[in-house]
């Protein structure tokens, strides 16, 4: 291994001696299963970020006491790399993802990560690790910045230390068919006042089992129901949820139980662009079937940086009752919306919202 530092930020940079690239088989890459050759890690301690490196994809030595698996104070962000059509690699909306890290980790508890420090850092381990950026139509690398809180103590309190990784891995695509969701009455996501808007770990955990309870039913994904009265939609798994009813996309307004998806706030961007009718409002179970029985139901879909975005071809009322929705046609919405936004990142299309950032 030999050890560089950059110019511009200070980074250390580790180099592996043993590239993995050969080994991987791009045509057939399971996703979230295969992961690149470094990895970006820094360290807070005594109220300050310290020097950043860049180091060999590879394991964690952490005390048992290591505040974060006992307390959760665990944060994340998934965004995507992507080789246009010329071979250059573009991130998405990076400083979106930006803020967001830093909104959970406000809501946390945690300190904030400056702009500098996370832009150059994701570029330079980008950048090292260019190879693994696959072309295929359809693929990208995905991007897992995430931070957790490293004191070696066991007490309720905000810890003192904490570390911040960015590693990545080529993948595919997340869905390779359309979702089959139902309502979820009984479990819930997230509540108003908790951490639902936020990329917290826990807000995951929380949610394995009633997912693995649909999925055991024949369902890919719930759509979650608001805490308070189970009456309103929220999200759909691992995504935000929308639905074309008449000739209107509708969405689950953002609050402080729904993340605030970039992919769904780019796929708001150009259906208003296009003269698409969007309203953000609350959404009841009661009228999405009533909107399933009476027909005016054309569309629903998930949208989140994994799937991109996720035809939903079934519904569950969540008691027995499933209903079908139209196939999906070339002209269909949300066809539209996810051939735009791969054109886009593919640069085929004009950036004309300025969402591309240059690797």
């Amino acid at each position: 291994m030999s050890a560089i530092l950059t110019p511009a930020l200070p980074i250390a940079i580790t180099r592996t001696s043993a590239s993995r690239l050969h080994e991987v088989d791009f045509d057939h890459i399971e996703f979230g299963k295969v992961f690149s050759d470094h990895m970006f890690v820094v360290h807070f301690r005594d109220g300050a970020w310290q020097t950043p490196a860049i180091v060999p994809y590879g394991d964690l030595s952490l005390s048992p006491a290591t505040s974060a698996l006992h307390y959760g104070q665990a944060i994340f962000e998934g965004m995507k790399a992507h080789r246009q059509h010329d071979g250059r690699i573009v991130l998405f909306r990076p400083l979106d993802n930006l803020l967001r890290l830093n909104l959970s980790a406000e809501r946390m508890c945690m300190p904030a990560l400056p702009e500098e420090l996370f832009m150059e850092g994701l570029k330079a381990l980008v950048r090292l690790d260019e190879r693994w950026v696959p072309s295929a139509a359809g693929t990208s690398l995905y991007i897992r910045p995430f931070m957790f809180s490293t004191d070696g103590f066991v007490g309720v309190r905000p810890s003192n230390d904490y570390t911040f990784i960015i590693f990545t891995s080529p993948v595919n695509a997340y869905y390779s068919q359309p979702l089959r969701v139902r309502f979820e009455h009984h479990y819930v996501r997230a509540a108003e006042g908790g951490t639902g808007f936020a990329k917290a770990a826990g807000n995951y955990g929380g949610a394995m089992e009633p997912t693995r309870r649909a999925q055991a039913e024949g369902y890919h994904q719930l759509l979650w129901l608001d805490a308070a009265e189970h009456r309103y939609i929220e999200e759909s798994g691992t995504m935000n949820a929308c639905f074309v009813i008449g000739d209107t996309l509708v969405t689950p307004a953002v609050s402080s139980s729904i993340l605030d998806g970039v992919t769904r706030r780019s796929v708001l961007a150009l259906a208003r662009q296009w003269g698409v009718a969007v309203e953000e409002r609350r959404v009841s179970a009661a009228e999405l079937v009533e909107a399933l029985e009476t027909g005016t139901l054309r569309e629903a879909f998930g949208c989140g940086t994994a799937a991109t975005i996720a035809p939903i071809a079934v519904i569950g009322d969540g008691h027995g009752r499933d209903y079908e929705l139209p196939a999906w046609s070339a002209d269909s919405l949300g066809v539209r919306l996810g051939r735009t936004l791969d054109a886009i990142k593919a640069g085929t299309e004009p950036d004309v919202f300025g969402w591309l950032e240059a690797v």
